[in-house]
């Protein structure tokens, strides 16, 4: 990863935009180490209430309980940068919003927080979409890709890099080819 990326976050989501859209789908965000900058992306566009559905930022752990049912117990097995917790928020986004859509991040951004399992620039996310046998409301036919990422740089490298990673990851799952990487 170079030192200055370009961002090609706009384009990345035009383009989901576009995909979305095409399918009458909207999205939902669950975000913990981006604090609601996914969200914030994806609204950044104008006419996005058309495809964004809501975004949660569950930055704590009893937020990511609270407000996307993630177990607890979960999260004290595996802690809260995992796949599984990853996961279970993607699916919580789609059980408490009317998105057929979602994707998750939690992560370490730094520059503290690291451990050795867990380092500085370690992201796990999720993505959730409709299976082949119906839409994803209430998450109980949802399809889930999950993904263990690690992103060198300070916090503010870590973050964009979280956000543009989801976003590209989404469109492929989507079946979409995003913009080229600079």
């Amino acid at each position: 990863m170079s030192s200055h990326p370009t961002d090609d976050t706009p384009a990345l989501v035009e383009q989901l935009a576009q995909a979305l859209l095409q399918r009458g789908w909207s999205l939902a965000t669950a975000e913990s180490c981006t604090g609601g900058l996914i969200s914030a992306a994806c609204t950044e566009l104008a006419g996005s209430s058309q495809w964004f559905e809501r975004g949660f930022v569950t930055y704590s752990n009893d937020a990511k309980h609270e407000s996307l049912g993630v177990d607890a117990a979960l999260i004290a097995r595996v802690g809260a940068v995992s796949e599984p917790v990853a996961q279970a928020m993607a699916l919580g986004a789609l059980r408490h919003s009317k998105a057929q859509v979602s994707l998750a991040v939690t992560g370490v951004a730094g520059p503290t927080g690291g451990s050795a399992s867990r380092p500085v620039g370690t992201v796990c996310f999720a993505w959730a979409l409709p299976s082949d046998s119906g839409p994803t409301l209430g998450a109980d036919t949802a399809w889930v890709k999950t993904e263990r990422q690690h992103f060198d740089g300070d916090r503010a490298q870590v973050r964009r890099a979280t956000v543009q990673h989801a976003l590209r990851s989404l469109l492929l799952w989507l079946g979409q080819k995003p913009p080229a990487k600079d």
